[in-house]
């Protein structure tokens, strides 16, 4: 098996700006939270890959979710911690550093994995008129597979997250933008 060649289209959490680390850190906390408390077989790697069919590269999610009962299904889990398989993602969540990355490659790459629930967090507004709306604010895009395709739901200021993973979790968008300024 020849090794897996990956591109990160994003920094590490470790050399990110103080703001989406925080957020990161935040947001593991609140889910870690609800799964254990739902007693859900899921957990967060530190660092795995998401690898699209059919493709020789993947990415490394700022927060993967992971069903950890599909990971026996997974070929690639045990020797390169990567995931191809939607059954074992029932969410990823990125905090938008380049948009176009999130919002157009990742976005359908995800899709095509078949990636149930997507979310990105665009603290700062940097993203495309198109994607976030005018005038430009900070927001969360969660991206939702129906029927093979993703709907986008928004959510800005102090609406809260509806979130099919988790529909008890108890956050608003402010809550996730506020944790950036730690």
């Amino acid at each position: 098996m020849k090794p897996l060649k990956f591109k990160r289209l994003k920094a590490s959490p470790c050399s990110l700006p103080p703001a989406p680390c925080y957020i990161i850190g935040f947001l593991i906390e609140e889910l870690v939270t609800e799964y254990k408390r739902l007693k859900l077989s899921y957990s967060i790697p530190k660092q795995a890959l998401v690898k699209p069919p059919e493709s020789e590269s993947g990415y490394v999610p700022d927060i993967l979710l992971l069903n950890k009962t599909n990971l026996v299904n997974e070929p690639l889990w045990q020797k390169q911690s990567t995931v191809t398989q939607a059954a074992s993602i029932p969410l990823i969540i990125e905090v938008v550093s380049t948009w176009r990355d999130d919002y157009l490659t990742k976005l359908r790459d995800y899709e095509e994995i078949g990636i149930p629930e997507y979310w990105i967090i665009d603290y700062l507004g940097l993203g495309g008129i198109r994607y976030i709306g005018s005038p430009k604010q900070p927001t969360i895009s969660i991206y939702l597979l129906i029927e093979g395709e993703y709907q986008v739901r928004q959510f800005r200021n102090d609406e809260k997250i509806i979130s099919p993973t988790f529909p008890d979790l108890n956050l608003t968008a402010q809550q996730i933008f506020q944790a950036g300024n730690m």
